[in-house]
């Protein structure tokens, strides 16, 4: 199910004062919510642990754990930022059928250059969602909220 704008952007937000806890607790800031196929239940929500231990990912196995996956085809992560393509991988592993992003990893790059915590990949999760076998809806950037997004890393990251 895809999410109504309204939906998607309060969820964007949500998503991304989870980030900012990460960030105050030293960690990157990154966050990420799934949402059930109503489109209004979160059902869980996730910071950033460590540089192996994302958001997304983090959130993903934790949803393949404990939810069936013909549910999960029909639930929503949502993250600040487009996945990575170990995020987009262990999303796709999950099931879960839908992906929404509020800001494009290139957008990441900007912000982080070449930062040794950070070393960015130029992947797109689409291409990596393309080369699977099932369907992975991905909705992102969403324009509206690049700077609220942004603006959570800017500091962090110099």
């Amino acid at each position: 199910m895809t999410l109504r704008p309204d939906q998607a952007e309060r969820h964007l937000r949500r998503a991304n004062a989870v980030a900012q806890r990460a960030l105050g607790m030293g960690r990157h800031p990154f966050g990420a919510l799934l949402v059930a196929p109503d489109g209004e239940t979160v059902l869980a929500e996730q910071g950033n642990i460590d540089t192996v231990n994302h958001a997304e990912s983090t959130l993903a196995r934790s949803a393949a754990a404990n939810y069936p996956g013909a549910y999960l085809a029909q639930c929503t992560l949502v993250t600040t930022f487009e996945p990575c393509a170990m995020c987009a991988g262990t999303i796709y592993w999950a099931g879960i059928g839908h992906v929404l992003y509020g800001a494009e990893e290139a957008a990441l790059l900007a912000l982080t250059g070449n930062h040794p915590e950070n070393p960015t990949l130029s992947l797109p999760c689409r291409a990596v969602f393309a080369s699977g076998q099932r369907a992975t809806e991905v909705t992102g950037p969403v324009p509206a909220l690049h700077e609220a997004i942004t603006a959570v890393h800017r500091d962090f990251w110099r």
